[in-house]
């Protein structure tokens, strides 16, 4: 087939997909592989994301993907040694403050990243490096003083320190409004107690961006986001929770008492933690979302190619139309994720409210990868029910897109607020 734009000759044949040529215009917006053409994204990404993307491939393809077996078998993977290559690369720290070491780009060059890290050949890596570029880090970049940024922000930037997020415990998941941590003030000092769990990078980190209710006002307003080091005497991490899925990401439930702390440990204003952590979930909603792509077009590859291999009945899985027509359709849900992913980047850098485009795309994102991976693994046959195929390990570690970050649930109710369908709370 030849794809020719007025006014231009010249067509370039591309290898790997049946001699087809495509011209230089049109290859722009066309990435592809053996298997099927991916839209790019054109209208979002530029030259300076692709090089950050590279960058980040290379990483993934020497210093991450060949470890990732044996990282996985060992339920951890060195937190400190990854987090202090990618902060050597300059890619820990890119949308924050040049002051700090950051980069200062907008918020679309973060989502690129995330998007090529969805090439690690599991859920947790990927996961964990999110938590400390878009959950634990954007409100001490937006409104944490000088002495944070430089205590906790700049080396997290850096690499030298790893991070973790604390908001939810046992009885407050997606329900933050409910947590029970306290940090009492006692003179130039916040006292601790409570619990958090499910804290991903809680066993390594060495800082807790830590949620708390710092007053005894309405729960929107008594909540404060702080700045912790986890040797403070008075944290226990009191154990590792064994997880059925990302299983090289350290998952831990950690235990604060009498934990002290200076009172400007407090990020930006008193009482606003609620707020700020409510601005943080957008960002890593929009993460997770992008972090969820490439596993998606990775399984559906993998799969074509294992059911064009594999013969039952006298031909290839492939050549059943149940099995071609399944995975046409699942690809074009990738796509149509990966557009309103865009769309949100977009109007979030033009400095629009997402919260509606966002959950659309959080809850989307949840039940996509749960339909493809399974889908996907039904095509495997008995294979498929083993530990030695990724499509296996997606099907564990992905399920939690619909968990983490705001229930599937959660997401519902926000986006019927925005449609006017919720009921009133009963009085």
């Amino acid at each position: 087939m030849m794809l020719v734009r007025p006014g231009i000759n010249k067509c370039i044949t591309i290898s790997g997909f049946g001699g087809r040529a495509l011209t230089k215009e049109t290859k722009k917006c066309f990435s592809l592989n053996s298997c099927h053409f991916k839209v790019s994204a054109c209208p979002v990404y530029g030259e300076d994301h692709r090089e950050i993307q590279n960058t980040l491939k290379k990483i993934i393809d020497q210093d991450i993907n060949p470890h990732v077996d044996q990282w996985e078998a060992d339920g951890a993977f060195p937190a400190k040694e990854v987090f202090k290559k990618l902060g050597n690369a300059g890619l820990l720290g890119i949308t924050k403050p040049t002051e700090y070491g950051g980069s200062a780009l907008d918020f679309s060059y973060s989502v690129a990243a995330n998007e090529q890290l969805g090439a690690v050949h599991c859920g947790a890596v990927p996961m964990a490096i999110a938590v400390q570029t878009d959950m634990s880090t954007p409100a001490l970049a937006r409104a944490g003083n000088d002495r944070l940024k430089r205590e906790f922000l700049a080396p997290s930037i850096a690499g030298d320190l790893v991070s973790c997020l604390g908001v939810s415990e046992p009885g407050a998941g997606s329900d933050v409004a409910s947590i029970k941590t306290r940090a009492e003030r006692k003179g130039d000092d916040l006292i601790i107690n409570g619990q958090k769990m499910w804290i991903t990078n809680g066993c390594q980190a060495d800082w807790i961006c830590l949620l708390a209710n710092t007053s005894a006002g309405p729960p929107h307003r008594s909540k404060s986001l702080m700045c912790v080091p986890m040797d403070t005497k008075g944290i226990t991490i009191a154990k590792r929770i064994d997880k059925m899925g990302m299983r090289s990401s350290d998952t831990a439930q950690i235990f604060f008492e009498d934990v002290r702390v200076p009172a400007d440990s407090i990020i930006g204003e008193e009482g606003m933690g609620f707020t700020y952590q409510m601005q943080q979930f957008q960002e890593e909603r929009m993460a997770g979302i992008a972090l969820s792509l490439a596993p998606m077009d990775l399984i559906i590859n993998q799969t074509i190619e294992y059911a064009r291999q594999r013969q039952a009945f006298g031909r290839s899985i492939l050549d059943n139309q149940v099995v071609h027509f399944t995975l046409a359709e699942l690809q074009t849900e990738v796509e149509l994720l990966r557009s309103l992913l865009y769309r949100a980047v977009e109007s979030y850098v033009a400095g629009q409210d997402v919260t509606e485009l966002v959950s659309m795309g959080k809850l989307k994102s949840g039940r996509l990868v749960r339909e493809v991976s399974d889908k996907c693994l039904q095509f495997w046959g008995g294979m498929g029910f083993t530990n030695e195929v990724l499509v296996s390990r997606m099907y564990r570690d992905l399920r939690l897109l619909s968990i983490g970050a705001g229930a599937d649930e959660v997401m519902l109710g926000i986006i019927c607020k925005f449609m006017g369908t919720l009921p009133a709370p009963a009085r």
